[in-house]
């Protein structure tokens, strides 16, 4: 009984990594399910980050839309990381965080554009948060912003709906 203790005492560890591993990327496969299914909704919706309105007199109405969100950490890439800054290298785990980041950011601002004609001068800002003042990044967040156009319906060019 006392070498099952003190084997369930330095394998926890191990089975914590483990598991909180397959849970966080369980969470982020769902997570990117999402993310294309939403994607495939806008995949009509123009994007553009010129600061030029195409064909300004077409232009019915104008709005400003963002869309942000802060996406942190699982503990196991945590983990993976601090590894990899004590071996050097590229810190891969955290390539994932940013892109689902970026990707949710973009989608919740067209989101708020819903139903307009195209959607320009697309800007994004990124801020990595750190925990308690350490180096190492827990959080970050995106700001995705631009503005919607919705034109004349009465336009006969490529950018009437």
């Amino acid at each position: 009984m006392e070498h099952f203790i003190v084997l369930l005492l330095y394998l926890s560890p191990v089975l914590l990594l483990v598991v909180g591993g397959l849970v966080g990327r369980s969470r982020e496969n769902r997570h990117y399910a999402s993310i294309h299914q939403r994607e495939a909704r806008f995949a009509q919706q123009p994007m553009l980050n010129s600061k030029t309105v195409p064909a300004p007199e077409t232009v019915r109405t104008s709005k400003m839309v963002a869309g942000s969100v802060v996406v942190s950490v699982d503990r196991f890439k945590q983990f993976l990381a601090a590894l990899r800054t004590i071996f050097g290298g590229e810190v891969n785990a955290y390539s994932s965080l940013i892109d689902r980041a970026r990707r949710e950011a973009i989608l919740r601002m067209r989101e708020q554009a819903a139903g307009a004609d195209m959607i320009i001068n697309v800007r994004m800002e990124t801020s990595s948060l750190s925990q308690g003042g350490q180096k190492q990044m827990g959080t970050i967040e995106v700001l995705a912003y631009g503005t919607a156009l919705w034109h004349r319906k009465d336009h006969e060019g490529s950018y009437a709906s």
